[in-house]
């Protein structure tokens, strides 16, 4: 099996979509070799608290930003991961949903968001992402055609047991856009990124959104690419930017192989 070319965009996205349009095709153009994979961030197109902009999203923006996407898909014959955007349900609220496109501009498959950022951090810092969205309900595993990739975004990185059904669905890689927040990002963004990906013995694709936001939000950044055996591959640090790795998918077998803890439980 080949080895693949996965990049990472690191973004900081703002309330207005055609900016961050703007700021993702410039990162597009930079691109320095022939990728198979490109992993955006969650809110990649855009970066909002406000039910009124994130409506104004789905009416007047959405397809501009998915079309836009998928061309860019097209013109570097690779996959994009859309590492989040909102979808509007009929009830009116959303889901955070990432969105896998192929090398052709289609979408091949998506996963809604199950585990909502409902946390206080502090009596100042608080996030309450049920506000707008609701829990998605399905665990999904996207076939590409070096293998198989399981979707999370964010926050699903503190349930461990969700990244074990993805291994056992057989996922090779595992994508983990996110929006960290500086508090937490600082504290556990390296502990748990990489715990995913050694209890099970998989790549994680970690894109991260990095910086002052215009809701008022800061955000850890430090994208990172992490092999099966834990290693850090590439990484990000604090600013706007594109990671890029040489993935080995036969290092998933050969550390299952070293450790078999996929075929052990209590």
């Amino acid at each position: 099996m080949k080895k693949i070319n996965v990049a990472c965009f690191q973004l900081c996205s703002s309330e207005n979509v055609d900016k961050n349009i703007v700021m993702i095709d410039k990162m597009f153009e930079s691109i320095e070799k022939k990728l198979d994979l490109v992993c955006l961030p969650e809110c990649a197109a855009i970066f909002t608290d406000s039910k009124r902009k994130l409506d104004n999203y789905s009416d007047r923006w959405h397809e501009k930003f998915m079309n836009f996407i998928k061309e860019k898909a097209r013109q570097n014959k690779t996959h994009v991961l859309v590492g989040s955007i909102p979808y509007r349900k009929k009830n009116l609220k959303f889901l955070n949903r990432s969105i896998i496109i192929d090398s052709d501009g289609i979408e091949k498959n998506y996963y809604d968001k199950i585990n909502l950022f409902d946390v206080k951090l502090s009596s100042k810092e608080k996030y309450l992402e049920s506000k707008n969205y609701d829990s998605g309900n399905s665990i999904k595993v996207a076939t590409l055609p070096y293998g198989k990739i399981g979707l999370t975004i964010c926050y699903d990185v503190r349930f461990p047991n969700l990244y074990r059904e993805l291994a056992k669905k057989g996922a090779d890689f595992i994508s983990i856009p996110a929006a960290f927040t500086y508090t937490t990002g600082l504290a556990h963004w390296y502990s748990l990124i990489r715990a995913r990906a050694i209890e099970n013995g998989c790549f994680v694709f970690a894109p991260a959104q990095v910086g002052n936001h215009e809701n008022g939000r800061k955000t850890y950044g430090h994208s990172m690419i992490v092999d099966p055996w834990g290693k850090v591959i590439s990484s990000a640090t604090n600013r706007k930017g594109i990671i890029y790795a040489k993935v080995d998918p036969t290092l998933v077998r050969k550390s299952r192989e070293k450790i078999p803890s996929m075929t052990s439980f209590l």
